[in-house]
């Protein structure tokens, strides 16, 4: 079944299809870019997955509205359909990281992360990533960036929409030089992103229908041997891993997160923004994602 749908002008994601109790007639629950949740035919879903697929992403720039943004935006990163995870931060001791968006959170009697993990939980209420949660993630109003939205690339079928390559340490400039220019000499053009820290970059590569998460990797670590075989001097020590970083899905997870681009208080800081050669900001972020 086709996960995208286009309704009215509007992007659907597909979350099940089911079957009626009184006849055998079949229905698909979608949901729109609010996380909104929406019911029809399966002949109507279907009808409108071969729209979206024959119909040109219309370009996207800095004047578009915040919907088309963010509607795009959704499009582009896509991980794990109904969860995504949310930074936390612990003011009593300052320790901070990740964790999966759960309607039941820390409630009494459901919630018992220190007993169980998240995944494992049998009353976990997962989250889908919504329109609403993009847009605070891009403010980035909360000044401990507990509104940092974070995606697990590998879906529950071991196939992925993307894959990123992660670069950190003191030579990441370098090594990410070194790879980009590998890409080009492929006709694979890259999107280079400066990392949350301004220390590191994600190079994301997107494609056009979910692909093996094996598949991805093996694209990942053929491109990284080819810069490497290009550049003899270079070691790539700032390399730290690929998104996905396993091939299946481990038993009992989701498989590594990554942070999503944009976040609005690195933002102010240059970081979390594509850049070009120069590592310096693309003038239209958007306009660089979705080319006319």
């Amino acid at each position: 079944m086709k996960h995208i749908a286009v309704i009215a002008g509007y992007e659907y994601r597909f979350i099940e299809m089911f079957s009626s109790v009184e006849d055998s007639s079949q229905f698909v629950l979608c949901a729109n870019p609010d996380g909104k949740k929406f019911i029809c035919p399966v002949d109507f879903w279907l009808s409108h997955t071969e729209a979206a697929a024959s119909e040109p992403v219309a370009p996207i720039n800095t004047g578009s509205t915040a919907q088309e943004k963010i509607t795009f935006f959704l499009s582009l990163f896509r991980g794990r359909e109904n969860l995504y995870a949310k930074r936390y931060y612990n003011l009593k001791t300052g320790k901070s990281g990740y964790v999966p968006a759960c309607q039941n959170e820390w409630k009494p009697e459901l919630c018992n992360k220190r007993a169980q993990k998240c995944p494992e939980c049998p009353n976990r209420a997962f989250m889908p990533l919504t329109a609403k949660i993009i847009w605070a993630h891009m403010m980035g109003q909360d000044e401990f960036c507990r509104d940092v939205v974070g995606i697990y690339p590998m879906l529950e079928d071991d196939r992925t929409w993307l894959l990123a390559v992660d670069f950190d340490e003191e030579s990441w400039r370098e090594d990410t030089s070194a790879f980009r220019e590998t890409c080009l000499a492929f006709n694979i053009t890259p999107a280079v992103e400066r990392s949350r820290s301004g220390n590191g970059a994600h190079i994301w590569f997107f494609f056009s229908e979910p692909v093996s998460a094996a598949d991805a990797r093996r694209l990942g670590s053929g491109l990284l041997t080819q810069a490497m075989a290009r550049r003899h001097e270079l070691q790539f020590k700032s390399y730290d891993r690929l998104f996905p970083s396993q091939d299946t899905v481990p038993k009992g997870g989701f498989g590594n997160l990554i942070a999503l681009p944009f976040q609005g208080q690195a933002r102010q800081k240059g970081n979390t923004l594509f850049v070009d050669e120069q590592f310096m900001p693309y003038e239209d972020q958007w306009s660089f994602l979705c080319p006319a």
